[in-house]
């Protein structure tokens, strides 16, 4: 991966003259190489990692699976770009195994994800099965760990 990529992806808060000095460069040369990054499409946005417990956030994530049937000449294509246009959908993937895609949901509650569920994904065309794990605590995420762990400073002692 382009070394101004993977520093982007660890802290994309870094400055461009900080990411000049970490790749030896000048900072028009950085501007100019992300601009044609998020020109090409290669860099699609920015996100914060949020601890949604410290947020105080009450909203409900879930990762779904579902086996679909693909369509003759598109694929799995077609049904992700219409699933891609609910707005509780975060993330659809294509995946191997016994299930074709794995989405991220969220909602204000599991009353709300789960008749998004039933009315919404399982009703559509070409939907065999789904399956629905609700996110109970996040532990980390893109790398990063979400709640810090607290240090015991008691000294262990091992039975002999």
């Amino acid at each position: 991966m382009n070394e101004l990529l993977h520093l982007l992806k660890a802290n994309a808060r870094l400055t461009n003259a900080q990411l000049a000095d970490m790749l030896g460069k000048t900072e028009q040369e950085i501007a100019d190489e992300i601009h044609a990054l998020e020109a090409k499409g290669v860099i699609r946005g920015y996100t914060a990692i949020i601890n949604e417990e410290l947020a105080k956030s009450t909203e409900v994530e879930a990762l779904i699976e579902l086996r679909v049937t693909p369509k003759r000449d598109c694929g799995f294509d077609d049904i992700a770009k219409t699933i891609m246009m609910y707005d509780e959908v975060e993330t659809v993937s294509l995946m191997s195994g016994m299930y074709d895609l794995a989405l991220t949901v969220k909602g204000e509650s599991l009353k709300e994800v789960a008749m998004f569920v039933s009315q919404r994904l399982s009703a559509m065309e070409g939907v065999l099965a789904t399956a629905t794990h609700f996110v109970l605590k996040r532990y980390k995420e893109k790398g990063i760990l979400i709640e810090e762990e607290e240090k015991d400073e008691r000294s262990m002692i091992f039975p002999c």
